[in-house]
C-alpha cells in the first residue's frame, strides 16, 4: 500500500509541475496541451460536419480519423493520412468481398481479419496498417455491406483526414525547433554536472566501486540526453518539411537554430566523459591490474575537471549564441595550463612506480585534454593544453 501511495504522490507532483510549466511559458508541456486540444477540436469539427451538416446517422469514421491525424508535425500528418486511408480502403474492400462471398458476418471476419493483421506489417503502411483490420471490423459491424455503404465509409474517412491535416497545418502548426535548443543546453549543463561530481569525489578521496557505479549511471544519463538531442534534431527537420515558409509567415519558427555541428561536438564530449568514468571504474576495482594514481595527482586532476565542467556549464548558458569571452577566461586558461604541467610531471613520477598507475593517469589526462579541446572553442583559449 505504501508503494502505491508513493507512486500516486509522485505522479500527482508530476502533473502539478506540468501544469505550472504550462502557465510559466512556452515549452514542451504547453506544446502537448496545444496538440491535445487541436486533436479534440478536429474530432469535434469532423463530427459536426458529418452528423449535423451531412446528416450521417453513424458519424464515426470522420471524427475518429481526424483525431488520430493531428500528429507531431504537419509532414507526419500528411504521410500518415495517406497510409491510413490506403489501409482503410484495403480493409473495407476485403471485408466487403468476404461478406458478399460467404453471406455470413462471422465467417467474413474469420477470413478477412487474420489476413489484414498480417498485411498490417507491410512497411508501406508504416504504423497505420492496423487500421485495415479495424476498418474491416467496423464495416462488417455496421450490418449493411454494399458498394454504396463502403464508399460512404471511405468518404467519411477522407473527410476526417482532410479536417485533421488542415487543423494541424493551419491552427498553430507544430514545431520542435525549441526542443533542439533545450536538449543542447541541457546536454552541456549535464556534462558539466557530471565532471563536477567526479571532481568532488576525487578531491575528497571518497571513491570506490560504488562511487564509480554512480559515475557510470550519470554517464548513461548523459547518453540518454544525447539521444534526446538527436531525436529533437530529427523532429525539427520534419517540422520544417513542407511548412518552412508558412511557419515563418505566422512567426512560429525561431530565427536561428544551433548548428548541427554543435550536436557532433557534444557527442564527442559525451563519449570522452564516458571513457573517463570507465577508466576510473576500472582503477577502483581491486581485482583489476590498473591502480589509481596518488592522492596529490588526483586532487590536481579533480581541479582540472572542475575547470572543464565550468566551461561546459558556461556553454549551456550561451548556446546557441556567439561565444562571449569573459574577463576571467584568461585566468582559467592559465590555471588549466599550470595544472596540465603539474600532471605531466606527476605522470613522469608515476612512470617509476609501475605501468598500472602510469597507464591510468595517462588515460585520464588524455580524456581531459580531449574534453577541453571540444568544450572550449579555439577563440576562447590561448592554446590547447598539451
Amino acid at each position: 500500500m505504501t508503494r502505491v501511495t508513493e507512486t500516486v504522490r509522485r505522479e500527482t507532483e508530476t502533473l502539478i509541475e506540468a501544469g505550472r510549466a504550462v502557465l510559466r511559458g512556452p515549452g514542451r508541456e504547453r506544446d502537448l496541451l496545444v496538440q491535445s486540444l487541436k486533436a479534440a477540436g478536429a474530432a469535434l469539427l469532423a463530427w459536426v460536419i458529418a452528423d449535423e451538416w451531412l446528416g450521417d446517422p453513424m458519424a464515426l469514421m470522420a471524427p475518429w480519423v481526424a483525431l488520430v491525424l493531428v500528429q507531431a508535425t504537419v509532414y507526419s500528418s500528411l504521410r500518415q493520412a495517406g497510409q491510413q486511408f490506403a489501409a482503410m480502403c484495403v480493409g473495407a474492400l476485403l471485408a466487403s468481398g468476404a461478406q458478399l462471398l460467404t453471406g455470413d458476418t462471422l465467417v467474413a471476419l474469420a477470413l478477412s481479419v487474420p489476413a489484414l493483421m498480417l498485411l498490417a506489417n507491410w512497411p508501406r503502411f508504416g504504423d497505420q496498417g492496423v487500421y485495415a483490420a479495424t476498418t474491416a471490423v467496423f464495416t462488417l459491424a455496421s450490418g449493411t455491406v454494399s458498394g454504396a455503404a463502403v464508399a460512404h465509409r471511405l468518404g467519411q474517412a477522407a473527410l476526417g483526414a482532410v479536417i485533421g491535416v488542415a487543423v494541424n497545418a493551419l491552427v498553430l502548426p507544430p514545431v520542435h525547433l525549441r526542443d533542439v535548443r533545450e536538449n543542447l543546453k541541457g546536454l552541456a549543463r549535464q556534462a558539466g554536472d557530471v565532471l563536477h561530481a567526479v571532481a568532488a569525489d576525487l578531491r575528497h578521496g571518497e571513491w570506490d566501486t560504488s562511487t564509480a557505479a554512480d559515475w557510470l549511471h550519470a554517464a548513461a544519463r548523459l547518453e540518454r540526453r544525447l539521444e534526446g538531442l538527436r531525436s529533437a534534431r530529427g523532429w525539427s527537420r520534419e517540422s520544417l518539411r513542407l511548412t518552412k515558409r508558412w511557419l515563418h509567415l505566422v512567426h512560429r519558427a525561431p530565427a536561428s537554430l544551433p548548428d548541427e555541428a554543435e550536436d557532433e561536438r557534444w557527442s564527442h564530449i559525451t563519449g570522452h566523459i564516458r571513457a573517463l568514468v570507465r577508466t576510473l571504474a576500472v582503477a577502483a576495482d581491486d581485482s583489476r591490474t590498473p591502480a589509481p594514481p596518488e592522492e596529490e595527482a588526483l586532487r590536481t586532476y579533480a581541479r582540472l575537471l572542475e575547470l572543464i565542467g565550468d566551461a561546459c556549464r558556461l556553454a549551456s548558458e550561451q548556446l546557441p549564441d556567439t561565444w562571449i569571452d569573459p574577463a576571467d577566461d584568461r585566468v582559467a586558461v592559465a590555471e588549466m595550463d599550470e595544472l596540465h604541467e603539474r600532471l605531466q610531471r606527476s605522470l613522469r613520477d608515476h612512470a617509476g612506480q609501475g605501468a598500472g598507475r602510469t597507464a591510468v593517469l595517462g588515460t585520464l589526462l588524455l580524456q581531459a585534454e580531449n574534453i577541453w579541446a571540444e568544450a572550449v572553442p579555439e577563440g576562447r583559449r590561448e592554446r590547447q593544453p598539451g
